[in-house]
């Protein structure tokens, strides 16, 4: 089976939507990682319907699948990065995110979209672990049961520093709420040091909703092109073709945008040649 690939639009931030679009397909992509943001989709703005029919309407004449993800830094709230999240003291606050998620599932409903990818979030200082453990496994019940309904797959990602952070973490999550898939970005393995990325693929390969790559350092949460960092890319790609991965296989170069000019092809012949 051959792999299929997307690139992420936060790494093309400096572009409007339709011309980020227009780059990678251009470039010859298979997909479109949408990170929704307020200058790509603003999932929580008037006439978000609207838009997000043109983008469906768009991404089919082009031929393109797609994933849903939604790390926006400040789209929630302008002061706080990532705030409000599922963790958040605040009631409203976790409805606030809650409601954004779901926003997020409707709108990867409208466009076919294969997965809806989501995090935990970071505890605040005082806030007990074990609380915050239930606020978070309760808004993702919400999520799901809005998602079962949408029929969209929902993919939690472990992020490094967050209360889910390692794929031990997401397995115990998990346990009770069997409709969550895995978002697995294979460079948070490097990050966390917990499992090898191909082993992780070959692990996890039930339960995968979305996958995203990049190259990274060991211990350094940094997204670099690859080619830069400790990452054995092919190793990975062997083991998602091995596994009979068929979802889209996510680039995700979030520092990148100021040469997305660039990165964006070089990204896609880089996956290619060390195919080849």
């Amino acid at each position: 089976m051959a792999l299929r690939y997307a690139y992420n639009t936060n790494g093309a931030a400096n572009h409007r939507l339709g011309d980020a679009i227009a780059l990678i397909a251009d470039a010859g992509y298979d997909g479109v990682a949408v990170t929704l943001d307020h200058h790509h989709l603003g999932p929580m703005e008037e006439g978000w319907e609207r838009r997000t029919e043109a983008l469906a309407c768009d991404l089919s004449a082009r031929r393109l699948g797609s994933v849903i993800e939604t790390g926006a830094r400040f789209l929630l709230d302008p002061r706080q990065k990532h705030e409000p999240t599922l963790l958040t003291a605040s009631p409203e606050g976790r409805a606030r995110r809650v409601a954004f998620l779901q926003r997020a599932v409707d709108i990867g409903a409208m466009l076919g979209a294969e997965a809806v990818s989501f995090w935990a979030g970071v505890p605040k200082p005082g806030v007990d672990r074990g609380i915050a453990a239930a606020w978070l496994r309760e808004g993702v019940a919400r999520v799901l049961e809005h998602a079962e309904r949408r029929g969209v797959a929902a993919a939690l990602e472990p992020e490094p520093g967050m209360l889910v952070e390692t794929l031990d973490d997401w397995i115990d999550l998990s346990r009770d709420l069997p409709t969550l898939t895995l978002a697995l970005d294979l460079g948070h393995c490097l990050v966390t040091g917990e499992r090898e990325p191909p082993a992780a693929v070959r692990e996890f390969k039930a339960s995968l909703g979305t996958v995203a790559i990049e190259d990274m350092r060991r211990g350094d949460h940094t997204h670099l092109p690859f080619g830069e960092g400790d990452m054995d890319i092919p190793a990975c790609l062997d083991a998602l073709e091995a596994v009979g991965f068929p979802g889209l296989v996510c680039v995700e170069l979030s520092r990148e945008s100021h040469r997305a000019d660039t990165m964006v092809p070089r990204s896609l012949a880089w996956l290619r040649e060390c195919r080849a």
